[in-house]
C-alpha cells in the first residue's frame, strides 16, 4: 500500500454538468464504487492528483481517499486524460480492503539475458506480453513479474507455468499455458548456422 492520501468532497452534481463545475473550480470529478455501498461522484484538487500520479504509485498500489476525517482504501481504476494537455479529466476508484481480491495487470519484467544460449548466439527476444493480466490481493499487488531468460534456446518460448509469482498472486487466464516471450533466430544467427552446416558437409565430403 502507498502513502498517497487524497482529500476528496462528495459533488452533489453529477452527471456532465456537474464534472465541468468541478473542473472549473481546479478540481478532478471521479466515482467511488464497490463493495457493498452505492457509487458515489467524488472531486479532488487537480494539484493533489498530479502529485500522486507523478510519485509513480498512483495506478499500482492502494491508495487512501479521505473525506472530512473519513478515510478509505481504494484502488485506482481508470484515469481518463485530456487528449492535448494531457491533464486528468475523470477518475474511477473502487473500494478495496487488503485481501480484496482483484484483477489487475503487471507490468513483465525480463532478466539474465546474458544466460540464454539462444540469445548469446544471436538470436532475439520476441515479447508477446509486456504486462500479464493477475489476481492478486489488493493489499499485494506485485510491482513487477519477474521472467528468468536463463537457459532459454532458440526457438524455445517462455510460458506462464515457467514464471514464479508471488504467493497469493495468480494468473486471471486459466485455461491454457499461455506464452510471455520466445527466442527467436536473428538473419545473423540463422547465416551462422548455415556456415557452420556447410562446414560440417565440407569436413564430411574431404573425409569421404
Amino acid at each position: 500500500m502507498s502513502d498517497i492520501v487524497l482529500s476528496v468532497e462528495v459533488r452533489e452534481r453529477t452527471g456532465t454538468s456537474g464534472a465541468r463545475e468541478a473542473r472549473r473550480r481546479g478540481f478532478v470529478p471521479g466515482i467511488l464504487y464497490g463493495g457493498d455501498k452505492d457509487p458515489v461522484s467524488i472531486s479532488m484538487k487537480n494539484n493533489e492528483v498530479l502529485k500522486a500520479i507523478n510519485s509513480g504509485q498512483f495506478l499500482a498500489s492502494m491508495i487512501t481517499i479521505d473525506h472530512r476525517g473519513e478515510k478509505q482504501t481504494v484502488l485506482t481504476r481508470d484515469v481518463q486524460f485530456h487528449p492535448v494537455r494531457d491533464e486528468p479529466m475523470h477518475i474511477d476508484f473502487q473500494r478495496v480492503e487488503e485481501d480484496t481480491v482483484i484483477t489487475v495487470e503487471v507490468g513483465v519484467r525480463f532478466i539474465n539475458h546474458e544466460k540464454s544460449p539462444g540469445l548469446k548466439r544471436g538470436g532475439v527476444l520476441n515479447i508477446v506480453r509486456h504486462a500479464v493480466e493477475v489476481n492478486t490481493p489488493a493489499g499485494q499487488i506485485p510491482d513487477e513479474i519477474i521472467v528468468d531468460l536463463e537457459g532459454y534456446e532458440i526457438g524455445e518460448s517462455v510460458h506462464i507455468s515457467a514464471v514464479t509469482l508471488p504467493e497469493g498472486v495468480a494468473p486471471a487466464i486459466t485455461d491454457r499455458d499461455f506464452t510471455i516471450a520466445a527466442v527467436q533466430g536473428s538473419r545473423t544467427s540463422r547465416e551462422v548456422e548455415t556456415e557452420d552446416s556447410d562446414e560440417e558437409v565440407e569436413g564430411e565430403t574431404k573425409e569421404g
